[in-house]
């Protein structure tokens, strides 16, 4: 009762999102989108779990389209790396980027398979850190960061760089979505190591205070029988966890900023 309201009092922000701001990409891109997702050459292992991800309504949520270009941070094995590239086409351009963290544990190898030998032209492989992940400034209409934001805290990562940084390669106008696990409201960072979840309001401010507009959360991801107690990893609830998604945007009227008071914490 206790995690329901907290939630139900984070009050308008979260509301029906879904609602009036998806069904934004017309026919034609639904269509591009349907033939990506549905490319024979894609892994068996990522067809099985678009189920869970929904990759199709996320995209969607975010307004990424053909033609454009989009940085898949901290891409991991690039599960989202080859929808997007599939997706935006030979006009478009795909930034996959991991941290050193990554590359050790798993991402290396994973990427390899993921881009050696295959029709995947578009991705820029991009193996740096958050903080400066060298993408080109101003040049991007997306970025996404999806299941790793909660990670970027016990990594020691400076959010805040790292998010001046996105800010800066976002054209004005551009989109930022992340996507992650719900921790109990009010947890804060508590549990991003024990539990692998991030209390979602404090993402929200961090991100604003970095001098982006709020746009809204999608609930496609969404589950209310989620207590977010247990390790996402844990089978019983891995793959159907509670999850926020959050769509911010680069002011258009702040091209030359990293971010300006009037993108702080909403009050």
């Amino acid at each position: 009762m206790k995690r329901m309201k907290g939630w139900i009092g984070l009050g308008v922000w979260i509301g029906s999102v879904a609602v009036g701001m998806g069904q934004v990409l017309d026919a034609a891109d639904r269509m591009k989108l349907a033939v990506a997702l549905a490319h024979p050459d894609r892994p068996t292992e990522d067809r099985q779990r678009d189920i869970d991800r929904k990759p199709e309504q996320v995209l969607e949520f975010f307004s990424i389209r053909p033609g454009m270009k989009v940085a898949d941070l901290m891409a991991g094995g690039g599960y989202y790396t080859e929808i997007l590239s599939r997706y935006v086409g030979e006009e478009g351009t795909v930034y996959a980027q991991n941290n050193a963290i990554a590359l050790r544990r798993f991402a290396a190898d994973a990427m390899d398979r993921r881009l050696n030998g295959r029709d995947l032209d578009n991705v820029v492989r991009v193996d740096r850190e958050l903080e400066d992940p060298g993408l080109p400034e101003g040049d991007l209409d997306a970025v996404i960061m999806g299941l790793f934001y909660h990670d970027a805290y016990w990594m020691g990562v400076d959010r805040e760089a790292m998010n001046r940084a996105i800010f800066k390669a976002l054209k004005p106008g551009g989109t930022y979505g992340v996507f992650d696990h719900h921790a109990e409201a009010g947890s804060r960072d508590r549990d991003v190591e024990r539990l692998h979840r991030v209390d979602a309001e404090m993402v929200r401010r961090e991100i604003r205070d970095a001098g982006f507009e709020w746009f809204g959360a999608g609930d496609m991801l969404r589950n209310r029988d989620d207590d977010r107690t247990q390790n996402v990893f844990d089978p019983a609830i891995r793959g159907k966890t509670d999850r926020f998604v959050f769509r911010f945007r680069k002011p258009v009227e702040k091209a030359e900023g990293e971010g300006t008071e009037s993108g702080g914490v909403e009050r």
